[in-house]
């Protein structure tokens, strides 16, 4: 049977020239190619280390970079999106010295905290920014299409969702992260518990414990497990372990979600063998079709064609006030309070046993 689902987001009428403000590696690798396979042009670039921007203009034909954050402002040109892809402390900093007015589209995480996420998101409105968060993965093809089955009614009644990745992630690339007090929900999870939250709402509690290794002796959490309260009638969790020593064989990072219609199961294969990845797959099974799998060519994949969706998002919304990010900074602060719940969680420990 063949099935014909929507994996492409919608674009702006009218793409406008973007301004970099951050030239570190989530912007060489995802956010610079998904512009150019979009058509967005890229105005300019601003760093604190102005040879890595010097180096990102090259290799992207950007024609400006800027020396200062004041400059990278005054020289942007009319319409700009400022494209903020600077580690979750600096953010509010940036945010503060954006003109009344402007659009923005934010790297996740909105801070390193709820409070400095409500701080950010207060900020935005004090100054009338129009701004969304990073959270690309909704936007990812295979999660389109998901989400086109969703609407679609053809899953019915979702009562089970579970992501579970168990890899060998190099946080060296990141090198910033081993001074951070949260990481691995903060930066890596966060994407799978706001996907979550997309497809079945805020849960009403949350369990959590995060844990580190002894290979990253200077990173705080590595590991994590969360499931997410929705009451007696579905589960849902995230179980993810960054540290499988054991090559290839047997790393798995999926998302798999049930319906008393349907079945999903995709394998997202960025995160397999990182940041080389491996294919994604999108597997389907309808329960009245005599419960027969059937894997569907998905054009696209999370790097770098879901930063395409995040950025169109917020040109269109420039466009037209009425069409709202889905990730608008207000939406963008539940899924950082659902962070902040895990992690205190995780703080207050597990319900004692009594063995006697």
């Amino acid at each position: 049977m063949s099935i014909d689902l929507v994996t492409t987001c919608f674009m702006p009428k009218q793409a406008r020239p973007i301004v970099s403000i951050g030239a570190g590696g989530i912007v060489r690798d995802a956010h610079m190619p998904a512009y150019q396979k979009a058509g967005f042009v890229v105005a300019g670039v601003f760093d604190l280390d102005r040879d890595k921007a010097a180096s990102l203009a090259r290799d992207f034909g950007i024609s400006n970079v800027f020396d200062t954050m004041e400059a990278a402002i005054a020289q942007a040109p009319e319409g700009v999106v400022f494209d903020v892809a600077v580690p979750g402390g600096a953010v509010l900093s940036v945010i503060e010295q954006l003109p009344k007015g402007a659009h923005v589209l934010i790297q996740k995480p909105l801070g390193r905290n709820l409070d400095e996420a409500r701080q950010i998101r207060d900020a935005c409105h004090r100054k009338q920014l129009q701004a969304a968060v990073n959270f690309q993965l909704r936007y990812a093809p295979p999660l389109l299409a998901l989400r086109d089955l969703l609407d679609s009614g053809r899953l019915g009644i979702i009562h089970d969702i579970q992501f579970q990745a168990t890899l060998q992630t190099p946080w060296n690339l990141w090198d910033f992260l081993e001074t951070e007090e949260r990481v691995e929900i903060l930066y890596h999870s966060i994407h799978y518990l706001d996907v979550i939250r997309a497809i079945a709402g805020d849960p009403q509690g949350v369990y959590a414990r995060t844990v580190r290794f002894a290979d990253y002796p200077k990173m705080a959490d590595v590991k994590s497990t969360t499931i997410l309260d929705y009451g007696d009638t579905m589960r849902a969790l995230v179980s993810v372990n960054h540290c499988h020593q054991g090559g290839l064989t047997h790393q798995e990072s999926y998302l798999r979600v049930e319906g008393d219609k349907g079945i999903v199961h995709l394998t997202l294969g960025l995160c397999l063998d990182y940041p080389r990845g491996q294919p994604d797959r999108f597997d389907v099974c309808f329960l009245d079709e005599d419960k027969q799998w059937q894997t569907l060519p998905i054009e696209g994949t999370w790097f770098p064609d879901a930063f395409i969706g995040t950025m169109a998002s917020v040109m269109r919304a420039a466009e037209d006030a009425t069409l709202k990010p889905q990730t608008a900074v207000d939406d963008a602060v539940r899924t950082m309070a659902l962070v902040e719940a895990a992690y205190e969680s995780s703080a207050r420990g597990s319900t004692a046993i009594s063995y006697d």
